[in-house]
């Protein structure tokens, strides 16, 4: 959409609607978008000409439609730029700031929002939009409320950031342009999405978030577009090829991908209605009428007896948690992790389980990857994080081994050792390995289903190692390797577990919802004294 915008004379006159038109096109639906004249600043709108004022009411009518979104106050700064005098010294032209920044209001909260201006050399930095573009983190910090970044643009240019030519580089004691972005994550929500074509420094920044979701109609992710790749890598590419939404939902670029922009604005909205405004805040406590004692009878056949047959983890997650509140991110990556945030009566709680009907659910480097992330986002801003547990244990095989999953794996393994969020485990069946150590988080409160089964690895891998010389030697191979996968499955089964106290409670399955109630109801109270900065120590 905004890659059809063709960009015009501009004058001072027409720097706010500027702003404004840039903000409210992405959500009108208009196909194209030019501005012609000097202080007329006549606008065409899918073709029909209007007048600057009455582009200006069209405008206003979508600000009052989306004043929860972007608020009163679009643009501090309004008039930073570069003006352009001649010999007399009168101005002859200005460049507005090509960065978009402002406070506004999401779901009744306050927000920072910025994004590049397309329409002014291709979102490519100007000056004055590369400060704007760093103010941002800044202005997050500072008042502490959320970021939403809408990127459209390009990284830098060969020709400088003003466009006439090289421009110095700042100097050995400028502060570092990244800091803020660092600082930002650490202390505040984050939320980006790619809007359009998005390349070079304005991917790096939409990649650091907390939540980043991209238009599948409209935006691509490069690091470098087709041009650049040709001549240096000799791979002939279109956008899409490169970093399309089909290349980086699968790889973890981006957690998700909305059919268009104002898609992709409400996967923002849903995002940040589970977060607190910043670390040092709770997470909003909204009203729930779905009863804390609903049990659903699905969760009683939901697993299959034979334990062969895959069942469907996500079923189990809606049945649990508060009604339609399960916020998936993530899906197309790392795809036998399940992650996402959902409310138990109305609390807002991170939710981690493994799709079994992906690689059996087994942790892959990428699924350790994506784990990992997720816990930090639970641990950074004080969310209870409950797990569904069906691990049968790091994935095996030639291209995991290629893929060092031991290594991401353990990874993850002491992220999860290391938060300080409480944790509660749902034992849906399989906890085998390793890799089941990072489903339980330290003095995690424990619950098993009788589908449970848990050991340190699966009894199908165990039999074939321990006892295949009795198994080679039987009359029958076949007969006596499911003898002995009978007898030692049934020493893998909850029950033992439960009389040792190595779980806390063997429960109904329908009884999930209530008992997990019952558990946030007695955590709460400890959120408050976890508030404040998280800290990791190095990990593998």
């Amino acid at each position: 959409m905004l890659q059809n915008m063709r960009e015009g004379v501009r004058s001072p006159w027409v720097l706010i609607p500027i702003g404004l038109i840039v903000l409210s096109f992405v959500l009108t639906g208009a196909e194209t978008l030019t501005f012609g004249g000097t202080q007329s600043g006549v606008a065409t709108v899918n073709g029909e000409e209007i007048s600057e004022s009455e582009l200006q009411m069209a405008i206003e009518g979508q600000r009052r439609q989306l004043t929860d979104v972007y608020g009163d106050q679009i643009d501090p700064g309004p008039v930073a730029g570069t003006p352009v005098y001649n010999e007399s010294g009168e101005l002859v032209s200005y460049d507005p700031a090509n960065f978009i920044l402002g406070f506004g209001k999401v779901n009744g909260r306050r927000v920072i929002v910025g994004g590049e201006d397309f329409t002014m050399r291709g979102g490519s930095p100007s000056p004055a939009g590369l400060r704007k573009s760093v103010y941002a983190e800044d202005l997050a910090v500072q008042y502490k409320i959320p970021l939403i970044r809408l990127h459209e643009g390009s990284g830098g240019s060969v020709g400088g950031t003003g466009g006439k030519g090289p421009s110095l580089p700042g100097p050995v004691n400028a502060p570092s342009r990244f800091r803020s972005v660092a600082q930002a994550m650490a202390t505040v929500p984050v939320a980006t999405a790619a809007m359009g074509a998005v390349a070079g420094l304005p991917a790096g920044r939409l990649v650091a978030s907390h939540f980043s979701v991209m238009s599948k109609s409209t935006a691509q992710i490069i690091t470098a577009g087709p041009a650049v790749v040709e001549r240096a890598m000799g791979e002939k590419k279109t956008k899409d090829e490169l970093g399309g939404w089909k290349v980086h939902t699968k790889n973890g670029t981006v957690d998700n991908g909305a059919d268009d922009e104002v898609a992709c604005l409400e996967e923002i909205k849903r995002f940040l209605s589970f977060m607190p405004d910043n670390i040092n805040q709770l997470a909003p406590l909204v009203e729930s009428d779905d009863p804390v004692d609903r049990c659903e009878e699905l969760l009683l056949e939901v697993v299959p007896r034979d334990r062969r047959i895959a069942f469907e983890m996500r079923k189990i997650i809606n049945a649990v948690f508060d009604a339609d509140s399960f916020f998936e991110m993530g899906r197309g990556y790392g795809r036998s992790q399940i992650t996402g945030l959902a409310r138990l009566n109305g609390q807002t709680v991170g939710v981690w389980g493994n799709d079994c009907k992906f690689l059996a659910g087994s942790m892959t480097r990428d699924g350790a990857h994506k784990a990992r992330r997720f816990m930090e986002l639970c641990e950074a801003f004080t969310l209870p994080i409950v797990t569904l547990v069906d691990e049968p244990g790091f994935m095996i095989g030639s291209q995991a081994e290629r893929e060092a999953t031991i290594r991401h794996g353990a990874s993850a393994v002491l992220t999860a050792a290391m938060t300080t969020v409480p944790w509660a485990a749902v034992m849906v069946r399989r906890s085998f390995g390793v890799a089941q150590a990072a489903h339980y988080g330290p003095e995690a409160y424990v619950l098993a289903w009788p589908s449970a089964e848990s050991g340190p690895l699966p009894v199908e891998g165990g039999v074939a190692v321990a006892f295949r010389r009795e198994i080679e030697s039987a009359a029958d191979p076949d007969t006596k390797r499911r003898e002995l996968e009978e007898l030692l499955a049934s020493k893998q089964s909850p029950f033992p577990r439960a009389e040792a106290l190595a779980v806390h409670d063997l429960i109904d399955p329908r009884e999930t919802r209530p008992e997990l109630c019952k558990w946030l109801a007695r955590v709460q109270p400890l959120l408050p004294d976890l508030l404040g900065p998280s800290a990791f120590a190095i990990r593998p």
